[in-house]
């Protein structure tokens, strides 16, 4: 069965987090220079997510039985990693939100997949912190989570920005 949430999030310091309910879900030490330029950190039980305000953002999940079709065409920037979730509860919150007052929702336990598709980040970074004043100007992120088995993070399309090439 698919469920589909809204959200918007604050994305402070310009990310936000995705983790297993059940744990810390530390990203300390995943921000690393290769980590910010492909907006995705990789912790065991998290992962962050770059992106291109730090403002309220707009946030899709999407909570699959499945792999769904590859769509990245339609996005300006896509990623995906497995997470760990040991008791069937994923959290998506921004960075500096309290923890038990984050959406929680309900996944296989043990690994998923998750896939984040990012969109309208040019117009968003144009309007810097008034982006989330306009649906035309805010930044959104699909996240997309399934279960499948522990696998390595990839950048499958990479949003080239402040002159970084394209290498994704």
């Amino acid at each position: 069965m698919t469920t589909t949430t809204e959200l918007t999030l604050f994305a402070d310091y310009f990310q936000i987090h995705i983790s297993d309910a059940d744990s810390d879900g530390d990203l300390s030490d995943a921000w690393t220079d290769q980590t910010v330029a492909d907006q995705l950190a990789v912790a065991p039980d998290a992962l962050g997510i770059g992106t291109s305000v730090n403002v309220n953002v707009s946030v899709t999940v999407v909570v699959l039985p499945e792999e769904p079709t590859d769509d990245s065409s339609e996005f300006d920037h896509v990623v995906e990693a497995g997470l760990e979730v040991s008791l069937g509860r994923l959290m998506v919150l921004g960075c500096t939100d309290y923890a038990p007052d984050a959406a929680t929702f309900e996944v296989p336990s043990g690994w998923n997949r998750v896939r984040v598709s990012r969109s309208n980040l040019a117009r968003a970074a144009e309007a810097d912190i008034d982006s989330d004043k306009s649906p035309e100007t805010t930044e959104k992120i699909r996240i997309q989570v399934w279960p499948a088995p522990e696998t390595p993070a990839k950048i499958i399309k990479r949003w080239p920005q402040s002159g970084d090439e394209l290498d994704a």
